[in-house]
């Protein structure tokens, strides 16, 4: 397994706002569930919008995404929506209308998604600032779409994917770690 690792370096400047300071209220931790059916779709675009936090994304979901949420900020809370036009799915998940707001002082933020092994996904992430892991090795992966502002990200595309896809990484200020296959001669 090759280790591919990428600086993201910008020339923006990264203040450093709490959640508080930025007007937004720290209470108390929230803690939900959600599970998406795939429906009639027979492929999906996956949107995941994170302002701030802790993003996990992996495979193993029995429905199309499963996803568990935890954030203190109550703009913050995820919404989330799904629609099928023809055989192709539209799943979006992004963070509340509370901006993107920034992590600091008792905030917290965190997603632990889950998407179907089986189902062809093109997947789009932008993260604002924040950490992820993307454990993408066992998805049916079609495309992949990540930008990141200001944080660390991993990325695993060690998977034996039947076709090959594009992907495509931007980033901020901060570091990003891919894993890629080995060759295999």
């Amino acid at each position: 397994m090759k280790r591919l690792a990428v600086m993201l370096v910008a020339t923006v400047f990264l203040g450093s706002c709490g959640a508080q300071e930025q007007g937004q209220q720290v209470g108390e931790a929230r803690n939900e569930s959600r599970s998406i059916q795939p429906g009639d779709a027979k492929s999906v675009r996956a949107r995941l919008t994170m302002g701030a936090g802790e993003l996990r994304v992996g495979g193993a979901a029995d429905a199309l995404m499963e996803g568990d949420f935890s954030y203190n900020v109550a703009d913050w809370k995820p919404q989330i929506g799904y629609e099928v036009g023809g055989e192709k799915g539209e799943l979006t998940v992004k963070q509340g209308s509370g901006g993107s707001g920034s992590l600091g002082g008792d905030a917290r933020n965190e997603w632990d998604l889950r998407l179907n092994d089986e189902v062809p996904t093109d997947l789009v992430v932008k993260m604002g600032a924040g950490e992820s892991d993307l454990d993408l090795d066992s998805l049916a992966l079609t495309g992949l779409d990540l930008q990141m502002g200001a944080g660390e990200t991993t990325v695993d595309l060690t998977g034996d994917y039947a076709q090959g896809f594009d992907v495509s990484l931007k980033g901020g200020v901060g570091e990003a770690t891919v894993l890629v296959p080995s060759d295999r001669r």
